[in-house]
């Protein structure tokens, strides 16, 4: 008996190349809610191991290319998402497969160019290989993503926004030579821009530089860079996002609206809120 027209086809299964953080463990989560089958690749060295929650099923280093799609096709994988915090490797003592060690020189090539040109030599890679890859953003809900205006009960402040317009400004400098995503403002000055220590130790170095200071002012800015490749590598916050803000000496948070992913947007709010700090949407 055929199938009626209007059946939907099954989602293909979901191979997720796990870094580490939280997001790799809430995409499995929207699999399981969704129905959908996953298949988790764990980057040694960056993924961490959460057997309960769905973390791994597999494991490979970041140099073993040939292994890991060697897993995902062993699943039945027809669609990838890269997720996670990846430390960026030291190619001299990588360890590598065949696979690797072939595609070396193109990966090498576009790691000097920037985190963007690397990412994107990824994306290829897997398209070459015969996997869809797609966005974090495009599996997750819409409680993940963060929307414009507050998150919690606080907005920017009048007194942050030639803050904010400073740090937009700074970002999307940093971003069109692909460096980061990030920066922290406060009266105008700008005291700390992310680079590849990524925002919790940006945020560390600024409440070192801030100790003494008695009151809060100026915000953490994340933005994603504008020639982005927009399904790896989205900004995120979570709840350690909001008490590095804290512990900085920071009035708030502000992240691009729709660009943003958010760990758990109900935890990020109730934390701002008692820790009396904004966390807000903004759209450039």
């Amino acid at each position: 008996m055929a199938a009626p027209d209007n059946a939907q086809a099954a989602p293909r299964k979901l191979g997720i190349v796990a870094g580490g953080g939280d997001l790799p463990v809430r995409l499995v989560e929207a699999c399981r809610r969704q129905g959908r089958p996953c298949h988790v690749v764990g980057l040694t060295g960056s993924a961490e191991p959460r057997p309960a929650e769905g973390i791994a099923d597999d494991w490979a280093s970041i140099g073993e290319v040939g292994r890991i799609l060697g897993f995902l096709r062993a699943a039945d994988c027809g669609e990838v998402v890269m997720a996670g915090n990846v430390a960026r490797p030291d190619f001299g003592r990588l360890r590598l497969d065949w696979k690797g060690i072939r595609v070396l020189p193109r990966v090498l090539t576009a790691a000097r160019k920037g985190d963007d040109h690397l990412l994107r030599a990824l994306v290829q890679l897997f398209e070459e290989e015969g996997f869809a890859v797609t966005g974090a953003d495009r599996i997750l809900d819409e409680a993940h993503v963060l929307a414009e205006g507050p998150l919690g009960g606080t907005d920017l402040p009048e007194n942050c926004r030639a803050d904010l317009e400073r740090a937009i400004e700074v970002v999307e400098a940093l971003g069109r030579v692909d460096v980061g995503q990030g920066a922290v403002v406060v009266d105008g000055n700008v005291l700390a821009v992310e680079a590849v220590e990524g925002t919790d130790r940006m945020l560390a170095r600024v409440a070192a530089l801030r100790a003494g200071w008695d009151r809060r002012a100026g915000l953490l800015l994340k933005l994603p860079k504008p020639q982005q490749e927009r399904r790896v590598d989205l900004p995120v916050i979570g709840v350690a996002t909001v008490e590095g803000a804290a512990a900085a000496g920071l009035a708030g948070i502000a992240a691009a609206a729709g660009e943003t992913l958010v760990m758990d947007s109900n935890a990020v709010a109730a934390r701002a809120d008692a820790l009396g700090l904004f966390v807000v949407g903004v759209k450039r």
